[in-house]
């Protein structure tokens, strides 16, 4: 429940402090007294947009804070997925900055205005003439229905199955739209695919080919220089191997003569057996040197084919040609079994569509039981509050989509008169009686739901005499539930208040403000007194202003 309420700097208001208390709040205050400056104060504390010429200073910021009682909403979800510190006295705040900035806290803690806005749903029920319109509207009568079926469970649990389904109806979508992109790029992909996979694709490919091609290329001046080399080795007069085999047994002779003589020796023989073995790697060199134009000709293909594919794909490394055929792979080989893929995920939506319909058919079934208690209740209630013939014809008709109710299209028709014809409320209620049904019903939801705050924003307006003595009954009995404020010009609905507000303004020699105060008891007969007759006080206003008010004074 709201149990304090400050603004500062806030249109008419300078600086306003109020706490509220459980049960039955009236709010009066004469026409443009500041009872709509609260009303929009209080707005922008559940999320409203902030407009700059709400500053009563247009160079000081405006704060609005309220204090609200959440130990019995169930909100610890909502302050965890939000990342909020919860508190039993939750406090939210709004400034407006002279910038034209406005920001909004929740326990201190900065927040969207969208955050704020879905809090706000869970705190206050501002009923005003704007929302009497919900009457009118399919899922509002949908969820008065449901309420008295006790289908909240129920919903609950389809809801949660219906977004599953709309998550696996994108995905199948998507698929399908992916498929239709896929088949026209298939025959590309594929062959871009093929090109590449007759490709030597791999790493170092290109080094290995261009040594290959330039030996291949060269291969006369390679066997020409092998040769000269080999000659150079083993010429039987000049040769290398010669002389250093004549150079060794020279050595040898001297080897017993000191250590230095036979390092000498060895460090010849070392240089022998690695020429040795040089000689006969020329000799192996030139058994394998041939010339080859075939070879030399796939060689030089290998080599263009793969510099025109770097070239092709815009590339310079053969690894990054390497991953285009991978991703290439993988394309043909997703857009080949999407046909799969969308074959299955039909029949998973079909398997949802199932259990969405059994779901929806339980759901008709308990509104179809209810639905004529409902419109018992409603006709009922309504013949207190002087619509006597007051007569609702409501039919529940099944569609074949699914909608976040459920399968279902609620006709919600009614007439004020006896043998009138039934039409939309919209069409044939006026603001009087769209106001009393409205009441009504939200009474009937107190009962089956645990409703937030609410506020009734003159909800009485077009009604007098013992239709708003009932109308206050309605809203007192509310109030043992659930805190309940109306603002009410009503003598009839003021005197039913376990508390009293009164709004009204105060003049300055430079400016108007706005204030609130909680009546004593004296003060509000003379409050009563003053709506029942007038600015004049007279003892009969007085004395009848007492009247209404002893039976809230015994309680």
């Amino acid at each position: 429940m709201l149990s304090t309420l400050s603004i500062t700097n806030y249109a008419l208001i300078d600086s306003l402090e109020v706490d509220f208390d459980k049960g039955f709040t009236v709010i009066t205050g004469e026409t443009g007294a500041g009872k709509s400056i609260l009303l929009g104060g209080l707005s922008l504390v559940l999320g409203k947009r902030a407009d700059l010429s709400s500053l009563r200073v247009k160079d000081e910021k405006c704060i609005i804070e309220g204090i609200f009682k959440i130990d019995t909403y169930g909100l610890q979800n909502f302050f965890e997925e939000n990342d909020l510190d919860y508190d039993v006295n939750t406090v939210i705040r709004r400034e407006i900055l002279p910038s034209g900035k406005s920001r909004a806290f929740i326990n201190d803690t900065p927040v969207t205005l969208d955050v704020l806005t879905k809090l706000g749903e869970n705190l206050i029920d501002i009923h005003s003439q704007h929302q009497t319109m919900q009457l009118t509207e399919n899922d509002f009568q949908l969820k008065l229905v449901d309420a008295l079926a006790n289908n909240q469970k129920r919903l609950a649990e389809y809801r949660k199955d219906l977004k599953t389904y709309r998550k696996a109806e994108k995905e199948l979508q998507s698929l399908i739209d992916v498929q239709s992109t896929a088949n026209k790029e298939q025959d590309y992909n594929s062959f871009l695919l093929e090109e590449l996979e007759k490709a030597p694709l791999k790493v170092g490919v290109i080094e290995e080919l261009e040594e290959e091609y330039e030996q291949l290329n060269n291969v006369e001046l390679i066997m020409e220089q092998l040769s000269k080399g080999d000659q150079l080795f083993n010429d039987e007069q000049i040769g290398v191997l010669s002389l250093t085999t004549e150079m060794r047994q020279s050595l040898s002779k001297l080897v017993d003569f000191g250590s230095n003589y036979k390092e000498l020796y060895q460090r010849v023989q070392s240089v022998f057996i690695e020429l040795d073995d040089i000689s006969s790697e020329l000799q192996r060199l030139q058994e394998g040197v041939e010339a080859d134009p075939k070879m030399l000709e796939e060689v030089n293909g290998k080599l263009q084919l793969l510099y025109n594919l770097l070239k092709k794909h815009n590339v310079s490394e053969i690894s990054e040609l390497i991953t285009i055929k991978n991703d290439l792979a993988d394309k043909v080989f997703e857009t080949a079994h999407l046909d799969e893929k969308i074959s299955l995920k039909t029949r998973e939506l079909l398997d949802m569509e199932s259990v969405l319909e059994g779901q929806s058919v339980v759901l008709r079934k308990k509104r179809n039981a209810i639905i004529p208690k409902l419109k018992s209740q409603l006709e009922a209630d309504l013949a207190l509050l002087g619509m006597p013939s007051a007569s609702f014809e409501i039919v529940l008709n099944a569609i074949d989509t699914f909608t976040t109710t459920g399968m279902d299209e609620l006709s919600f028709l009614f007439t004020a008169n006896r043998g009138g014809s039934y039409g939309e409320l919209k069409k044939v209620a006026s603001g009087g009686e769209l106001s009393r049904i409205m009441l009504v019903i939200k009474a009937i939801l107190a009962k089956y739901e645990k409703l937030p705050t609410i506020m009734f924003d003159e909800i009485d307006t077009g009604v007098s005499g013992e239709i708003s003595n009932r109308m206050a009954d309605i809203m007192k009995d509310m109030s043992a539930d659930l805190q309940v404020f109306s603002i009410t010009h009503l003598p009839q609905v003021a005197s039913k208040g376990s508390n009293h507000f009164k709004v009204f303004k105060t003049e300055g020699a430079e400016r108007t403000m706005t204030n609130m105060k909680k009546l004593t008891t004296d003060e509000r007969v003379v409050e009563l007194a003053h709506m029942l007759g007038g600015k004049d006080l007279s003892d009969s206003a007085l004395a009848h202003a007492r009247q209404l008010l002893s039976p809230s004074l015994k309680v």
